[in-house]
């Protein structure tokens, strides 16, 4: 019998890794988008025993994650995508996060949907400020199919040239892509859900305190429980997604937020 793996995207980052370490008793396969950063992280993985491999992948590139869904058939049988890879609105392109946060998601649900069986799950990383984006059919069409020409631009007339608010579109658009894939994945006996993190403190968010110190204050102190998240806070809800304890849980966003997003919908 084939073994199961855990592949996870953006596995060298601070959630991602922070993931990878909640996994202790899973086989995993790290990727990222170069070699050098995953042979560090699976390193580290080894050193502290667990079981991982690497494999290197820039998810916008569809011959490349082909490769890489070809690997994980090889390596065994696939238990869980858990797709952290992504970049905020601070790389200040609305091309770049369109791409890598939305094309690459939908890229990486078509190839791994192969490789799908029952009791697969794909756990996919939007965000609290998914929530902030009003429902609206003209960029929602867009949103579900990012690979079909002109979808960026109609997304990009609605942003007003804000790479952030181009990171929330793009995120609402990872929770579109799962509703749009519910059905096909479920006919595998597989799952496909998808987790909205707030203000987590990890590296991307400390770096976005220090660039806009006060709207951080803000959100804050407008979180009901009163504090940042914590990447625990975070993969143990990814853990629990993807464990059979959640084997009936599909389509659904689980919002880690503290509460916060409530709130600043009602500041609006």
């Amino acid at each position: 019998m084939k073994s199961q793996k855990i592949v996870i995207t953006g596995g060298a980052g601070g959630i991602g890794m922070a993931c990878a370490e909640n996994f202790k008793d899973e086989e995993l396969i790290i990727t990222d988008y170069s070699q050098e950063i995953v042979d560090s992280a699976v390193k580290k993985l080894t050193n502290k025993g667990f079981r991982a491999t690497g494999f290197a992948c820039d998810i916008t590139d569809k011959n490349a994650v082909n490769k890489l869904v070809k690997f994980v058939a090889d390596s065994g049988s696939l238990k869980a995508l858990i797709h952290t890879a992504g970049v905020s609105g601070t790389v200040q392109d609305l091309k770049k996060v369109y791409t890598i946060d939305l094309v690459g998601t939908e890229i990486l649900i078509d190839a791994f949907f192969e490789l799908a069986v029952e009791n697969t799950v794909a756990v996919l990383f939007s965000s609290m400020m998914a929530h902030t984006v009003p429902t609206n059919e003209k960029y929602d069409t867009a949103l579900q199919n990012p690979q079909a020409a002109g979808s960026f631009e109609t997304v990009s007339q609605f942003v007003n040239n804000s790479s952030d608010t181009m990171y929330n579109f793009a995120k609402r658009g990872v929770i579109l892509l799962s509703h749009k894939n519910v059905d096909r994945w479920g006919a595998k006996g597989a799952r496909i859900v998808t987790i909205s993190p707030g203000v987590i403190e990890t590296e991307m968010a400390l770096k976005a305190a220090k660039e806009h110190p006060e709207r951080m204050q803000m959100i804050k102190e407008a979180t009901p429980l009163k504090r940042n998240g914590t990447p625990k806070d975070v993969v143990d809800a990814v853990k629990f997604l993807a464990s059979d304890a959640a084997r009936f849980i599909t389509g659904t966003d689980l919002l880690v937020d503290g509460g916060v997003i409530l709130n600043i919908n009602k500041m609006k």
